[in-house]
């Protein structure tokens, strides 16, 4: 079941200003999360760790992030938006090799 929240909020991993449109999870710049909700926008998790962002993949016809909880392991996929940043994301994985 689906919650939606329309919440701004600051980024912890990069500090951008992240205005949000009642479906939004993740930070579009870094693409770091919170690990807050069990079901999305819930907002019941206890871990409240910093979700990292794996990878993206294609499913189904749309954009996925696989994030992971730096805290207690978990793995979720979110849904990109297009406002999400993802030039950026794919500039910092190739500068990473």
């Amino acid at each position: 079941m689906f919650k939606k929240n329309k919440e701004d909020f600051d980024c912890l991993n990069c500090n951008h200003k992240v205005i949000g449109s009642g479906y939004t999870n993740h930070c579009p710049k870094c693409l770091h999360s919170l690990h807050i909700d069990i079901y999305p926008g819930d907002r019941s998790a206890y871990c409240k760790g910093m979700m990292v962002p794996l990878h993206i993949f294609y499913e189904g016809g749309m954009f996925y992030i696989m994030h992971k909880c730096v805290k207690c392991g978990i793995e979720k996929k979110n849904k990109t938006s297009d406002k999400d940043d993802l030039e950026n994301y794919f500039k910092t994985l190739e500068a990473e090799k």
